[in-house]
């Protein structure tokens, strides 16, 4: 099990400055969060690599549809560069337009379908574009003319830069996605459930859930042939930072039951008290059993 904190505020000078003290303090990584309209994660973490020398530097997470494949790709080739090859990448579909309006001031939702394909394709795009070689792409939403000119180079971490994707088990269609790809962020909706809300999903999502959707991740990748390569499960969520063993207790049926990655992170502390929150939090090291 490695542990990342997730950075959950705005201020940009407050994440670059608590990117040493993750790394100081044991954790293995180091999220911010992507919005549409917000603090720049990938500036961020490009300050923050020129400040760390072992830690993962990643979003938590990026909506891969809401972005133009080849920026995205452009920025996290550059912090990937500038970590000597540190950075992770975690895409969704992002939140739909009925959930949160505000993600959705300057355009409509198209809706779940149209998404999932943008996804689809951004995720192929992306793999084209951090080999730094020329390419041809024909896709229902994005086209890429070839080009042998003016080719970045490729990114440090080869064959790509680590890709988490959410999957919603036990939707096949989205977790045949996670399986082609480098870790699985779950999403759960119990089966015969209707509308699930976060906090439904989250009481229902326990590690007996997890280990049986992580058994099928490992089939299907061994039958795609990607059982040799190196896949990561993350598991969210908060700890005390004040009583060892009860902090270990929480993390140690998802360690069990196959998760790699514990994230901890507290989405509940208000915006002006992030900075004391975070700096106790990060100093207490994390929850390892």
């Amino acid at each position: 099990m490695r542990y990342g904190f997730v950075v959950t505020g705005s201020d940009p000078n407050l994440a670059v400055e608590l990117a040493p003290l993750i790394e100081q303090h044991g954790w293995d990584g180091m999220f911010v969060w992507e919005g549409i309209w917000a603090t720049d994660p990938w500036s961020v973490l490009a300050a923050a690599a020129m400040r760390t020398e072992r830690i993962c530097l990643g979003t938590m997470l990026t909506p891969l549809p809401r972005r133009r494949p080849w920026e995205l790709a452009s920025q996290t080739a550059t912090v990937d560069a500038l970590s000597h090859g540190r950075t992770v990448l975690s895409v969704g579909l992002g939140v739909p337009q009925e959930v949160e309006q505000r993600f959705w001031i300057f355009e409509d939702d198209p809706g779940r379908r149209t998404r999932a394909e943008l996804l689809d394709e951004g995720l192929e795009m992306l793999d084209h574009l951090w080999r730094g070689e020329p390419f041809e792409y024909d896709g229902q939403h994005y086209r890429a003319a070839r080009t042998e000119t003016l080719l970045p180079a490729a990114t440090v971490q080869r064959p790509r830069i680590p890709t988490w994707v959410v999957g919603v088990w036990p939707r096949m269609k989205s977790m045949r996605r996670v399986a082609r790809y480098d870790g699985w962020i779950p999403n759960y909706a119990p089966p015969g459930a209707s509308v699930v809300d976060a906090e439904q999903q989250a009481a229902a999502y326990t590690p007996e859930v997890a280990a049986e959707a992580i058994a099928w991740l490992r089939a299907e990748r061994d039958r795609l042939g990607l059982a040799d390569r190196p896949f990561d499960v993350v598991q969210e969520g908060v700890t005390t930072g004040t009583d060892a063993a009860a902090d270990a207790a929480v993390v140690r049926p998802w360690a069990d039951a196959g998760a790699t990655w514990w994230l901890e992170a507290d989405w509940s502390v208000p915006e002006e008290r992030v900075a004391d929150a975070a700096r106790a939090r990060i100093a207490a090291g994390p929850p390892r059993g």
